[in-house]
């Protein structure tokens, strides 16, 4: 626990940097829809409270930098306040986002979202093109007793080749395969001692301590996994980059919406998905390792930590992109549900039923954001599960 304590500072620093680009870039993508339609825009806040530094620009929106560094927020102007700043110059200057038609606030809601997908893809883009992507071999190094890959018949020097059909480029691939397949089962193609076979292996979830070292609920098979040296590293040019970079975004979404399947039928804990504690614990846990490794000259290790941090910014914009899209009032799935009743019906949805939906929504996203962080709280290990 005191481990965790005195790495405060840390903690709230790595939080800060990825949920704080990840929000405002979503909240930019609400902004530049809603000015592409000419909607009003009363301020665009980066964190919360009051401002630190304020600038009203030429169309009399408040550009705010607020004391509690923590994502950030959009204000289009409403009917009411449009109608009672008339006359006055300096009032924001455009349409109320009332008077904007259904179909264009269905554009600027999922915007947001779309701005986060559209991050992810930059981020893949920018870390496939500078490095390249490492092609290895993986391994079957050793085998667990009693566990799913026993029983299944795996054998210690098998070479994975595929699971379920898609190819096995590094030892991650296996990983994810096994973590988004809880009591499924996989098909595992191996080549054994130069004979290719199939293998039917279903994951258990155990609780188990991950790659960052804390202790989860997480499914497995148990093998360990010996990657060889690369066989060969594909280098991309910035098209070819560009388009892998979606394509690792689509893979990202795929695997968020499978997990999310896997939780709501029940053969995936609800405790599988973090917030910003867990980011920020992941964050912290990340930083410590890769620093604390005097051997490797500073520069190497910022270095490193800046890639792979990067890559986590990314996996946070997909999946906050996702859970948006969800139809809970709340949040940007939920606006267009609404929205998309307007331009069906020809009206509003009642504000009684409107108002029933939001308090309903307001509930069950505060649960969940209680279930949520109280299990990222006992995987940072402040009550003793985990190890930092």
């Amino acid at each position: 626990m005191e481990g965790v304590i005195s790495q405060g500072p840390l903690f709230i620093a790595c939080l800060v940097f990825l949920m704080g680009i990840v929000i405002v870039v979503h909240e930019l993508g609400h902004y530049l829809a809603g000015r592409w339609f000419n909607v009003a825009v009363e301020s665009f806040a980066m964190g919360f409270g009051k401002p630190i530094v304020e600038v009203r620009d030429k169309r009399g929106t408040r550009w705010r930098f607020n004391w509690i560094p923590l994502g950030g927020f959009v204000a289009f102007v409403d009917k009411q306040s449009a109608e009672e700043a008339a006359g006055n110059e300096a009032a924001p200057k455009g349409l109320p986002f009332d008077d904007v038609g259904p179909l264009k606030k269905i554009v600027i809601s999922l915007a947001g979202p779309f701005a986060n997908f559209v991050l992810a893809a930059f981020i893949f883009a920018l870390s496939t093109g500078v490095h390249g992507v490492a092609i290895r071999t993986v391994e079957v190094a050793a085998i667990q007793p009693d566990m799913p890959a026993e029983r299944g018949g795996l054998l210690t020097g098998d070479q994975i080749l595929q699971i379920n059909g898609k190819p096995v480029s590094n030892s991650s691939d296996v990983t994810v395969a096994v973590l988004l397949s809880p009591n499924k089962p996989i098909a595992i193609l191996v080549d054994r001692q130069g004979s290719e076979q199939i293998v039917s292996v279903t994951p258990i979830e155990v609780m188990r301590e991950n790659e960052f070292g804390q202790m989860v609920l997480q499914s497995t098979i148990g093998i360990g996994m010996a990657q060889g040296a690369a066989i060969e590293r594909k280098r991309y040019g910035p098209i070819e980059s560009a388009v892998a970079g979606v394509q690792q975004t689509g893979v990202a979404l795929e695997r968020t919406v499978t997990m999310l399947g896997s939780i709501v039928t029940g053969n995936m804990s609800f405790h599988t998905l973090s917030g910003p504690v867990g980011i920020g614990d992941v964050s912290r846990r990340i930083v410590n390792t890769v620093m604390d490794n005097p051997q490797v000259p500073l520069f190497d290790r910022l270095e490193h930590l800046f890639w792979v941090l990067l890559s986590l910014c990314a996996a946070i914009s997909v999946g906050v992109g996702f859970f948006n899209l969800l139809p809970l009032p709340v949040l940007d799935g939920g606006r267009v549900v609404f929205h998309a009743y307007e331009a069906l019906i020809g009206s509003k949805m009642p504000s009684q039923i409107e108002a029933m939906a939001l308090r309903v929504g307001v509930l069950v996203l505060v649960a969940m954001v209680i279930v949520i962080t109280w299990g990222d709280i006992l995987e940072t290990g402040v009550f003793g599960r985990g190890s930092s």
